[in-house]
């Protein structure tokens, strides 16, 4: 079970780092052109530009990468695993973009699943299974 602990440990750190490095970068661009994701759609619905919609996308991803990564795992878990949800299907709208959409879809299982693994972790069913192998 200890296997298990591991595997929550580096997907939270993975995920929540994922989430504030890619939050950050709203700001900073270095990756790619953030703005260019942004949904026809949205910028017709939103009265915001698509410069000031990444930056509040960006401190929303900030925040649940902190979550993740504090004691918040499984709430931030959560969100990050509905935002990418959302972001995939508002790719999606753009009609460009299918393989950033799908990658988003997997991303936010692996982020699912980081929940899931934490609510066991934090209920002590890993704990007590991992002090009965031992005890055998």
């Amino acid at each position: 079970m200890q296997r298990l602990e591991t595997i929550q440990t580096i997907s939270k750190y993975a995920l929540g780092l994922m989430a504030f490095l890619a939050g950050l970068d709203k700001f900073l661009n270095l990756l790619t052109n953030w703005e260019q994701y942004v949904s026809p759609l949205a910028q017709r619905m939103l009265p915001l530009s698509p410069t000031a919609l990444m930056h509040v996308v960006g401190v929303i991803e900030m925040v649940v990468g902190l979550a993740i990564l504090t004691k918040m795992t499984k709430l931030g878990a959560y969100v990050a695993a509905a935002w990418l949800v959302c972001i995939a299907v508002a790719l999606l709208t753009t009609g460009h973009f299918f393989d950033v959409a799908v990658r988003d879809a997997e991303l936010a299982v692996a982020a699912f699943v980081l929940a899931k693994l934490t609510e066991i972790r934090e209920s002590g069913a890993l704990s007590t299974t991992s002090a009965r192998s031992q005890a055998a």
